[in-house]
């Protein structure tokens, strides 16, 4: 069973699996005996779900990605307006880096790691989550393009940040993170402005 309460398939677990030893000792320190150990199957068992460890971590990557877009999207449509929508965007950041330490540091070490046609996925899926957030901020905030899209990637680099820190409780770490964020956001126009 997941966090959620939903239960996993095998493909699932594996991913996990791999996410959790891919943070812990890099794309090329892990072995497919690994992965398989850490879930209770022999390395060459693997290969009935995934057809290489390279095929592993372009759907651990892809997955993230669709994820973060579409978990963004739907945020930013139920929202009843642009300030909401920046606040959702920013709460559903933080709960997913928090919740997913390993997917984020995973993502952020990793991307190199990629065959040529999945970080190509990647990184398209990557830039319309950014045009997500730079849309919005500059319905929110007075700022042009360039500093919307240069103040989303900072946010990112704050809240990606917190896989390294455990000195806070988790409600503690969110309640920090959105301030920092929301405070952070709101200050670009501020300071575009000026």
């Amino acid at each position: 069973m997941s966090a959620d309460g939903v239960k996993q398939t095998r493909r699932d677990q594996i991913l996990d699996a791999a996410a959790e030893l891919f943070a812990r000792h890099g794309f090329h320190g892990v072995g497919i005996d690994d992965i398989g150990a850490a879930v209770g199957i022999s390395g060459p068992a693997l290969y009935r779900h995934f057809r290489s460890k390279d095929a592993m971590l372009g759907e651990m990557l892809t997955s993230i990605s669709e994820r973060l877009l579409e978990g963004g999207l739907t945020r930013v449509s139920a929202s009843p307006d642009a300030t909401s929508a920046l606040h959702a965007l920013v709460r559903w950041h933080v709960d997913f880096a928090l919740d997913d330490p390993a997917l984020i540091t995973v993502q952020m070490r990793n991307l190199a790691n990629l065959t040529d046609p999945d970080r190509r996925r990647v990184r398209a899926l990557q830039r319309r989550y950014v045009e997500v957030w730079v849309s919005t901020l500059r319905e929110t905030v007075a700022v042009d393009e360039p500093t919307a899209r240069a103040a989303a990637h900072a946010v990112f680099g704050l809240i990606n940040s917190t896989p390294h820190s455990a000195h806070l409780d988790r409600d503690q770490m969110a309640a920090l993170l959105t301030r920092m964020a929301l405070a952070s956001l709101t200050t670009a126009g501020v300071l575009a402005t000026a």
